[in-house]
């Protein structure tokens, strides 16, 4: 069985764990299915916004799919919500992808 199998088993039981959601979503990633991944990332960010690595990932699988106003919103996004819980160490991250991707 692969890691997806086994992530969608353990979904099956635990529907709303962003955690299980954002790593079968990174797996869909590693294999290029960005429209399941893009869904699953969706999926977190709505149902649970306060899930910060989703931000990352989500405006990485934009950019890669030439979706950067997109992706700078959602890393915009992000960096509102890791203020709001003073997770400094995802805040930065989010700045420097965000920076990196409007620096003129």
């Amino acid at each position: 069985m692969n890691r997806i199998d086994q992530l969608k088993i353990f979904l099956k039981d635990q529907p709303n764990d962003a955690f299980l959601k954002h790593a079968l979503a990174l797996e869909y990633v590693k294999i290029n299915d960005d429209e399941a991944a893009q869904l699953l990332f969706e999926e977190n960010k709505k149902e649970q916004p306060e899930y910060v690595a989703t931000y990352y990932h989500l405006g990485q699988l934009l950019i890669r799919n030439n979706q950067t106003e997109a992706a700078i919103q959602v890393w915009e996004e992000g960096m509102k919500w890791a203020k709001h819980q003073k997770d400094d160490h995802s805040y930065r991250e989010l700045r420097s992808i965000h920076e990196e991707w409007t620096f003129d």
